[in-house]
């Protein structure tokens, strides 16, 4: 299997499947000299581990981290990236491969089991394999090295959808998002993401969300026009996520909605006598090229295929079957794509920094 790669100056792999001993990644490209400690790491993965609240798959994960190679250990307990390639390990240690037992040889419908079955002549059934949300395990991690390389750049999400129950954007506190288990900006949705989400659980059933993604000091400059834009990867990357459906960059999709006088951002000279725009309707990008606005990204999550009402399918020998998954499935896998959305924007950006960097020589 190929494509396990993205990236350009910063690269990472990543390896390992849901049912394995581990899973990781090979971080290549970090520059030399960055200070960080396990804890800056593991931060982000504690923000995706499962098992932190009812509305999330039950499997107990620790999701810690190790650092096998690309650092200098230092007598603080810190270490510095040496240049090398950084791998990255976390361990999987609470599978329970028995839950698939009965869907060996039946195809799930909405999962990649036909797909990766006809394309490679086998399939792990345990979870998916690589094909299991599990995966983004190691894409957090290396999140967490991308932003050892972009100084001054903050990445935050927050859901913002859950079904048809949306945020009202006026309440939008950051600081809310960490006190809640969905990432929500607005403290007004919660107890009604609550009671629709234990509805949902208790049915057995799943439904889907969108999340947003705000990066803010990304240097004006950084992307490239064509085929190296911004906006282009930071798109691919989030399409790549599991159960992603949809992206959309800045307005998206309202743009289409709107007239050219409501939709272009206007400039000003600003009181420091610099360039301001009035609105930031591109999301922080015009001709695939950073503007200086925070980058705004959002992600549609389409409802986890998992659930226990049993779905029309066949199995591989070509029986029609019904099949109802068991196991410990994510009611609204979407709630835990927020981390997963901010380390691939961060990787975006780290690897577009580098790129300007070689170029141009403008950023330190």
């Amino acid at each position: 299997m190929s494509h396990n790669t993205f990236g350009q100056m910063f690269r990472v792999t990543t390896w390992g499947e849901s049912h394995g001993p581990a899973l990781g990644c090979v971080v290549d490209g970090c520059p030399p000299g960055l200070r960080f400690t396990l804890a800056d790491l593991q931060t982000w993965l504690d923000k995706r581990k499962p098992g932190q609240s009812r509305f999330v798959t039950q499997r107990q994960e620790d999701d810690l981290v190790r650092v096998l190679s690309g650092v200098m250990p230092q007598d603080d307990g810190s270490m510095i990236t040496t240049g090398t390639p950084i791998s990255l390990m976390i361990d999987n240690t609470d599978q329970r491969s028995k839950d698939y037992g009965e869907i060996a040889k039946r195809y799930r419908p909405g999962h990649a089991d036909f797909t990766y079955d006809v394309k490679y002549g086998v399939r792990d059934y345990r979870g998916g394999g690589r094909s299991s949300a599990r995966e983004t395990a190691a894409r957090v991690a290396a999140g967490g090295i991308a932003r050892l390389v972009i100084p001054g750049v903050t990445v935050r999400g927050a859901l913002v959808q859950i079904g048809k129950h949306k945020i009202n954007r006026e309440n939008w506190d950051w600081a809310q998002v960490g006190e809640n288990p969905f990432f929500a900006p607005d403290p007004e949705i919660v107890p009604v993401w609550e009671a629709y989400l234990d509805q949902i659980r208790k049915a057995g059933s799943s439904v889907g969300a969108v999340v947003e993604v705000v990066a803010e000091g990304v240097p004006a400059g950084i992307g490239a026009p064509i085929y190296g834009k911004l906006d282009q990867d930071i798109a691919s990357l989030l399409m790549s996520i599991n159960a992603v459906k949809g992206v959309e960059i800045g307005n998206g999709f309202g743009a289409a909605e709107i007239t050219g006088e409501e939709n272009a951002d206007e400039m000003r000279i600003g009181a420091a006598g610099m360039m301001v725009f009035l609105t930031n309707h591109a999301g922080g990008v015009l001709g695939g090229i950073a503007t200086g606005e925070p980058v705004v990204a959002r992600f549609a999550i389409k409802p986890t295929s998992s659930i226990l009402t049993e779905r029309r399918s066949i199995d591989s020998e070509g029986h029609e079957v019904d099949v109802r998954t068991k196991g410990r499935h994510d009611p609204c896998v979407g709630i835990r794509a927020v981390p997963v959305g901010e380390a691939m924007v961060a990787c975006a950006i780290a690897d577009h920094y580098l790129r300007d960097r070689g170029q141009t020589g403008r950023l330190k």
